[in-house]
């Protein structure tokens, strides 16, 4: 969209406009904590339902892929509905999903609620990550958009580490509760800051083939599906990775995604701002800090202050993740934001599916050594494709 279209929707970012935003932010932070609830209580979930730990991973994987289709499918099938009742639409769904998954008393609903959750997930990303865009004036675009993906790192700060805290004193339920009332709070605040946002630029099936065809946005996809599957097939077993092999306390895990989620915070902003003059550079140092500490942990698994390091860089390098892919592959496609964003959140979650899956595979398998093995080997992959490639960065 035009800086003209953009200034007259919105003349000036007046204060309903930021509180959109703020909202915007709290949504992404309900559907993070929705989608990672799983991850700090997920032996527990297992315990409940009969499951093993690597089989009980489906809540987490298989929702990443019914989102990995929808975001595509919600810009290109619902690409003449206007987008704030669209949102409006897929928050009530998140709002249903997350209830439903509180009440269930069986395995298969509950992998029933979590599908319909990834619709939910996969609708709200493809329309959220370019929200800034429409709603502030081009000065305030960056910011805006470093509000909104705070919201992910936010939830790894308050929503996940709550969670693990309620789970371990009410039940894994009290959690999914929660957050299905979160949902419906930021629902309402939806509903009143946000205005109509009609589509501007009709997508179609032609022009998603013309997007992926620019060089930079199938970089921007490889990398996506590089670090985000390796960093998920590590993270999604966490808390065994911190027990096993680190040999934290069960009641020291919350207090350490406590802190994790903090620096994610601090790298969401830190790292958000260098990307607006350095973007491959920082993409770089990601990608090569990722792999490191994942790599680091299977030779420092005994030392325990080490460890704690290691896992805080870890937060604040995947903290910059979001923003900078996303960064990406605006710059790449400037004119198709929309099928630029859907075609990332798809990827996105489709490598959270898969590094959920293949995590757990390797989990039941063979153990969790090679679990951060093949995390760091594929975060490594990015590294490289990032240096091979950095000189076309300067297309974008």
């Amino acid at each position: 969209m035009s800086s003209k279209t953009s200034n007259e929707q919105i003349p000036q970012a007046d204060l309903k406009a930021w509180l959109a935003v703020i909202a915007v932010a709290l949504a992404i932070f309900a559907v993070v904590s929705a989608e990672m609830l799983p991850i700090g209580l997920l032996t527990p979930i297992a315990e409940s339902m009969q499951q093993s730990v690597g089989h009980t991973s489906l809540i987490i994987s298989t929702p990443s892929l019914v989102a990995a289709i929808v975001a595509p499918c919600v810009v290109l099938v619902f690409n003449r509905i206007n987008r704030r009742q669209l949102l409006l639409f897929f928050m009530l769904l998140l709002f249903i999903s997350t209830l439903v998954s509180a009440m269930t008393d069986t395995f298969h609903w509950l992998l029933l609620a979590r599908v319909l959750f990834g619709m939910s997930m996969g609708g709200i990303w493809a329309l959220a990550g370019t929200l800034a865009v429409r709603l502030m004036p081009p000065a305030q675009v960056g910011i805006a958009t470093s509000i909104i993906f705070s919201g992910i790192a936010a939830a790894s700060v308050l929503g996940i580490p709550a969670g693990v805290y309620l789970g371990d004193l009410f039940g894994w339920r009290m959690a999914f509760i929660c957050v299905a009332i979160l949902v419906g709070i930021v629902f309402v605040m939806l509903f009143w800051s946000l205005p109509s946002l009609p589509v501007n630029k009709v997508s179609s099936l032609k022009s998603s083939l013309t997007v992926l065809k620019k060089p930079n946005v199938i970089i921007g996809l490889a990398l996506t599906l590089l670090i985000v599957t390796g960093h998920f097939s590590a993270y999604t077993f966490v808390r065994p990775v911190l027990q096993e092999i680190s040999q934290f306390s069960d009641a020291s895990i919350g207090a350490l995604l406590l802190i994790y989620g903090v620096f994610g915070i601090l790298g969401n902003f830190v790292l958000g701002f260098t990307i607006q003059k350095f973007l491959w550079q920082t993409l770089f140092s990601i990608a090569f800090l990722l792999s490191a500490t994942l790599l680091l942990f299977i030779f420092f698994g005994d030392f325990l202050y080490l460890n704690i390091v290691l896992f805080l860089i870890w937060g604040f390098a995947y903290g910059g993740v979001s923003v900078s892919l996303m960064t990406w592959m605006i710059r790449s496609a400037p004119t198709q934001l929309e099928l630029a964003a859907a075609f990332n959140v798809a990827v996105f979650n489709l490598s959270i599916g898969l590094g959920a899956f293949a995590g757990g595979l390797i989990y039941d398998g063979i153990g969790l050594w090679l679990n951060l093995i093949f995390a760091s080997v594929l975060t490594c992959l990015a590294v490289i494709v990032v240096f091979l490639n950095h000189s076309k960065q300067a297309g974008i």
